[in-house]
């Protein structure tokens, strides 16, 4: 038997930040960027060229990229530090300060280790047999193996059901709408993000891998076993360019922000965003919408229930029994301006439902075929795939005509409406043919090479007719599926799950996926999208834990035709009327956790080990998420209970019963009630907690009064801070005009002492006092820059 010698590879160039490796008998040219400390990159190109020439996934520290993308050769961004190489017979070194990686010239196998107390140690290798499908030998696909360490930890991998550590699973990437979907075992579903993170809990050391390649495909952590090769897992595509970058920690934190930073910034949303946002089909799909629209607001007041905005779905587009995106059906909605108009008088914000396909009947069909806007089966006619109510043909977002075609829909049927936001939908782009061809900015391309960029390029066309049509406030925009990058532009929720008690338990790990890949405002349909109603217990527990994620959306089709709302079980309501309270009371909270997830790339949401890696039990699997820098939100996922057991991690001062004041150690368990009304929630000490004290209902927003909740470290000599992000709360100038309040606790053995200083960067505070409250059974006295108050009383801090 004849087996095929690995192919030789040798230094051919180095320029700058980029040393060039080529293969005569590959055919193929290896090239490696030094781009950080801690990021190294790894192109791969055949002789005829790159197939895809440019990026849309890689804006480091940036707000946005070029329509047609950014050329992959580009290092703009980059620091591109010096770095050290050395070439002996058999291998060559390339080593900055932190990363080091060691490349074999038979085979081009890469290893890659890090600085250890002044001692490089391997933390991640190629497979000894071929890791690289250089021309077939392993099959059709774009292909990278690397060796498996049966302990290591798996995370990331963007939107997946199931555990957190992904280790011995198979996972596709593909964009597909998984509606009804199983949170335990569905795959795949609505986005496209192949990076994930490895630890190694023998060394502790995390890194991360990012695959930018936007064709389906998969990546395999453990499932795949084969005798002739040791433990692997690999990367796989069906098509695009092997282009892949490894992002050193040692923390998963570091790894985190430093992927979040590459792949561009968390886009800073409107405060009314952060509020209770209604929305259900059923609304829209009655003959009588606008007057259940009305009622709505008539309900939320009636039940005094806070909302800041409302989603309409996609019935307020239909002709008779189908949908036709930017129609309105003047039947259902006879002023829809006015409706608009109405809903922000009442202090709350539309945001419109819009889909990329046209069904064959859809009133600009005939324009936008004879233009070449569609997608294309590749032989030059419309390519139509299944979508909703029949055949549809997909918008083609790499023609630009078609790109600033659908901006001017956006802008004269929608915003001009009063619409307020858009709610990108249904952009999967399922098409199968792999025939299809896109116009790829006037070089065409097959779709299925660059399937995942269509979401994020039709988020990116509504986003930038909101940025021209309001010069004054920031877009908002939701997308249901996307990839790396889409957090730039919108805020996104994990699809249309299905109801039932374990989706509570896996949406959250789920949302934690997305959390580690970057994607930080996110959410879940509370209550159930897909199946029967929720039962009022299920309801009530749904609701405990959505108002701790970053959306929180109301959203619903059961099979039965009820809707999930607020007042749905009347005995419920007052508990539901209260979670929602707090949510909005947390407000301040909130807005500063997407302050620092916009400039410092911090999740909002995250599982208990990103912030205590040295505490083992907290990488057990368990059902507890960190929201913020103060809270451990415990959530209550399985029926017939009135108590949550949960671990509180190894923290200096321990933790608080965010209810009651009661003081947990860290380390230890704790279980706290779980009443209707109440979301088990543990505080850790130190925190300083900003609050909105003011009431507010739609007949009136009273002044904003903040106020701190304090959660002080028991005993003397503790200090902790914190900062306040203040803003008009939508203004577009945010980075110029704000505010930062500073606070700084000390404690002796009798006082509690908060000094407060502010930053005014172009923003004058609505307020020169707080209110301060001690939230624990703490007896010390309490001073407010130098002042003795009472706890519960206003301070001057300004």
């Amino acid at each position: 038997m004849n087996i095929q010698a690995p192919y030789q590879f040798e230094l051919k160039e180095k320029k700058g930040s980029l040393l060039s490796f080529y293969s005569s008998e590959a055919q193929m040219t290896a090239y490696v960027f030094v781009l950080e400390q801690g990021i190294f990159r790894v192109l791969f190109e055949k002789e005829e060229g790159l197939e895809v020439p440019q990026t849309w996934s890689i804006a480091p520290g940036c707000d946005d990229v070029p329509v047609e993308g950014r050329p992959r050769f580009s290092t703009e961004g980059f620091t591109c530090p010096t770095f050290a190489t050395k070439e002996y017979d058999r291998h060559i070194e390339i080593a900055t300060n932190e990363l080091k990686a060691v490349i074999q010239k038979e085979g081009f196998r890469m290893a890659w280790f890090q600085k250890q107390q002044g001692e490089w140690v391997e933390f991640a290798s190629d497979r000894m047999t071929q890791a690289y499908n250089f021309k077939g030998e392993l099959g059709k696909s774009l292909k990278h193996y690397l060796k498996r360490d049966i302990s290591e930890h798996y995370f990331g991998l963007g939107e997946r059901t199931g555990e957190l550590n992904r280790h011995h699973g198979r996972f596709r990437n593909l964009t597909i709408d998984a509606m009804g979907y199983d949170a335990q075992y569905s795959d795949p579903l609505y986005k496209h993000i192949p990076f994930y993170i490895t630890r190694n809990p023998k060394t502790s050391y995390s890194y991360g891998l990012f695959y930018d390649n936007l064709a389906p495909g998969y990546i395999d952590l453990g499932r795949e076993l084969d005798n002739y090769h040791s433990l692997y897992r690999y990367f796989e595509a069906e098509a695009g360019d092997l282009d892949y970058y490894m992002i050193g920690g040692p923390t998963v934190r570091d790894v985190v922000q430093t992927y979040t930073w590459l792949t561009g910034n968390t886009m800073m949303p409107p405060k009314w965003s952060i509020g209770y946002s209604g929305s259900t089909m059923s609304y829209t799909d009655a003959s009588n919408a606008q007057e259940q629209l009305y009622q709505f607001i008539a309900d939320c007041e009636e039940h005094d229930i806070l909302c800041d905005s409302f989603q309409l779905s996609s019935g307020y587009t239909s002709i008779g029994d189908k949908r036709y995106v930017f129609h309105w059906n003047k039947e259902k909605f006879p002023d829809a301006k006015k409706l608009a108009a109405d809903f922000r008088e009442k202090g709350l914000r539309l945001a419109a439902n819009i889909k990329p396909a046209f069904l064959a009947g859809h009133p600009a069909y005939e324009e936008l075929e004879e233009n070449d806007y569609f997608i294309t089966d590749g032989q030059g006619k419309t390519e139509l795939a299944q979508f909703w109510d029949g055949g549809g043909a997909y918008l083609d977002f790499t023609n630009k005509h078609a790109f600033n075609w659908w901006k001017t829909q956006v802008t004269n049927q929608l915003l001009e409406y009063g619409i307020s936001s858009t709610w990108n939908d249904n952009n999967e782009y399922e098409i199968w043919n792999e025939h299809a061809q896109v116009n790829g900015f006037d070089h065409a391309l097959p779709f299925q090479t660059i399937r995942g960029l269509f979401p994020l390029l039709m988020m990116k066309a509504s986003f930038e007719a909101q940025e021209a049509f309001t010069k004054e406030e920031r877009p908002f925009l939701i997308s249901r599926s996307g990839g790396p990058g889409m957090q730039r532009y919108v805020q996104t929720w994990t699809g249309d799950n299905r109801t039932e008690w374990k989706t509570i338990r896996f949406n959250t790990k789920t949302g934690l996926g997305l959390s580690l890949s970057g994607i930080y405002n996110y959410g879940h349909d509370v209550g159930g999208f897909a199946g029967p109603k929720p039962d009022q217990e299920l309801f009530i527990r749904w609701v405990q834990n959505g108002i701790f994620h970053p959306r929180f959306t109301i959203h619903s089709w059961n099979e039965d035709q009820t809707v999930n709302e607020p007042w749905m079980y009347p005995e419920a309501t007052p508990a539901i009327r209260a979670l929602i309270q707090l949510r909005s009371m947390l407000t301040p909270y909130w807005y500063t956790t997407f302050y620092e997830a916009r400039t410092r790339h911090e999740p909002i949401m995250k599982p208990t080990f990103f912030d205590f890696e040295a505490d083992a039990k907290t990488w057990e699997e368990n059902d507890d998420f960190l929201a913020g820098p103060a809270f451990l939100v415990a959530s209550v996922v399985e029926p017939g209970v009135d108590e949550r057991r949960v671990y509180a991690p190894k923290s200096k001062g321990g933790w608080f019963d965010f209810y009651r004041g009661t003081a947990v150690a860290g380390g230890t368990e704790v279980t706290l009630p779980a009443p209707d009304h109440e979301t088990p929630l543990l505080v850790k000490a130190g925190s300083m907690i900003p609050v909105n004290g003011a009431e507010r209902t739609f007949k009136k927003k009273d002044e904003d009064v903040r106020g701190f909740l304090l959660f002080p470290e028991e005993g003397a000599n503790h200090r902790s801070s914190y900062t306040l992000y203040e803003d008009d709360g939508i203004s577009r100038d945010w980075k110029e005009n704000h505010a930062l309040v500073h606070l700084d606790m000390t404690t002796t053995a009798d006082t509690i002492s908060i000094t407060v200083t502010v930053d005014h960067h172009g923003y004058v505070l609505p307020y020169k006092e707080a209110i301060f409250t001690i939230a624990t059974g703490d007896r010390r006295t309490l001073i407010v820059n130098g002042k003795t108050i009472e706890s519960g009383q206003r301070g001057v801090i300004c």
